[in-house]
């Protein structure tokens, strides 16, 4: 196994869990590769953080920032270190034959 990765079964329980919340709308988030690789190419990014929230349309939103190697947030839009919300939620933008979108 891959480093840094959980078994379907795992993923499955996550995200039932998550799904068990009546306040939770959103099953899964698309980050389309070219934003990602936006992310990534800023100066000091070593890894990337996800923050959820909810928009004033009372959407779910999936926000990601830079992170340095020291495990800071890198947001300065001076520097060109911005908040990235270009997630698109699921429902909407789904799979709906992926083994994650159907559960019980």
């Amino acid at each position: 196994m891959a480093k840094n990765t959980i078994t379907l079964q795992q993923a499955q329980e996550w995200a039932a869990a998550w799904r068990s919340n009546p306040n939770n709308t959103v099953k899964a988030f698309l980050i389309p590769n070219v934003d990602l690789t936006q992310l990534l190419a800023e100066e000091g990014v070593q890894d990337v953080r996800a923050y959820v929230g909810i928009d004033g349309n009372n959407e779910q939103k999936l926000m990601l920032v830079g992170v340095d190697d020291n495990g800071n947030d890198l947001i300065n839009e001076a520097k060109g270190q911005f908040i990235y919300d270009f997630t698109q939620p699921c429902p909407e933008k789904c799979d709906i034959n992926s083994p994650l979108f159907n559960l019980k």
